[in-house]
């Protein structure tokens, strides 16, 4: 495609997306009204959900769900929403190999830690504080502080992102440390700087791209803390994704408060949909409707068997199993547990 002077655009489908888009719409439906991502970004209610985030109360929710990532929020503690970009950027291979995280956090905690070489530096990494987490960095350095031409440093960021191919970025090594050296760095700098670019070799990311992260990690945390219980449906909803199991997901929302409902051949639909509750486990949750567990939960059960069911049911309450199985066509291919008073073996 380079040779040809095309342009390459990677078209990526991302599971979550569906499962908010399913929330929302389940939030709609429930509450009434109308509910967008960009009305949750405007809101002022983020503190509350800052603190979840910093607890690492995140099954279940975009990026920072897994236990590396839950290992980092109580020490990253994030408070407002470029925490959370530098979150979704800072857990990857790139950083960690590159020696970032530590230094990054030290001077998060003791701001007096934080220093540069120079002026120029100091625009690069101010906003980091003084240690080069996202790609676009290292390629402003590279100009910056080594005299990299924008061709050499657009060279140095296709060799960065290349991360499968190794032995990409020693070429640049002697030119980083000379031009550095023309500049008047110091030795010890050029190093530590090329060391954290073979870093970026391992997977880094740019700045835009954690930051599209962060938003939908940050609109996941508010909708697992203010609406848990259409976030789980919408989870539920949109598998497979994620770290963890439906049971898993159940198991945590009901820790938090949320009533969830076994599957109900006379109530349940294709998908999990939200009920009127009287109850609600957790003060901070006010009015939360309880969560149906749809009949694309039950394994082996063909989305058409599902419709079969729900048509049936709609002309004549079952009488027993066997006039559900009779009624909605159903036969061993199957399950015979779907009345909740017969469980699976």
């Amino acid at each position: 495609l380079e040779a040809l002077g095309l342009l390459q655009v990677d078209v990526l489908a991302l599971g979550r997306r569906s499962g908010i888009r399913r929330a929302l719409d389940l939030v709609k439906r429930h509450r009434g009204g109308t509910l967008v991502m960009q009305d949750i970004l405007d809101r002022g209610d983020g503190p509350t959900v800052y603190e979840m985030i910093q607890r690492a109360d995140t099954i279940g929710v975009f990026q920072i769900e897994s236990r590396a990532q839950m290992s980092m929020l109580p020490r990253l503690k994030p408070r407002e929403f470029y925490d959370l970009v530098i979150e979704a950027a800072i857990v990857r291979p790139g950083p960690i190999q590159g020696g970032m995280v530590h230094p990054f956090l030290q001077r998060r905690r003791n701001p007096s830690l934080i220093a540069y070489p120079s002026k120029a530096v100091e625009e690069v990494l101010r906003r980091t504080l003084g240690v080069p987490i996202f790609q676009e960095q290292v390629m402003q350095l590279a100009v910056v502080a080594a005299g990299f031409t924008p061709g050499e440093a657009d060279e140095l960021r296709r060799s960065m992102a290349a991360w499968r191919r190794k032995g990409g970025l020693e070429k640049f090594q002697r030119k980083l440390r000379d031009g550095m050296a023309r500049n008047g760095y110091s030795v010890e700098f050029a190093e530590q700087i090329y060391r954290q670019i073979c870093g970026f070799g391992e997977y880094g990311f740019p700045e835009s791209h954690a930051a599209s992260f962060a938003l939908l990690a940050y609109v996941s945390s508010w909708l697992k803390h203010y609406e848990p219980a259409a976030f789980l449906a919408g989870l539920l909803n949109s598998q497979p994704m994620g770290f963890y199991s439906p049971s898993a997901l159940v198991q945590d929302a009901r820790r938090n408060g949320v009533e969830v409902r076994p599957v109900d051949v006379t109530v349940s639909e294709w998908e999990c949909t939200l009920e009127p509750s009287a109850v609600s486990r957790q003060p901070s949750v006010s009015a939360q409707p309880a969560v149906r567990l749809g009949l694309l939960m039950v394994k082996g059960l063909s989305e058409v068997g599902a419709t079969r069911i729900t048509t049936a049911r709609a002309t004549a309450r079952f009488a027993d199993v066997e006039d559900l199985a009779c009624r909605a066509d159903l036969d061993r291919r199957y399950p015979r547990y779907l009345s909740p008073s017969r469980p699976p073996p």
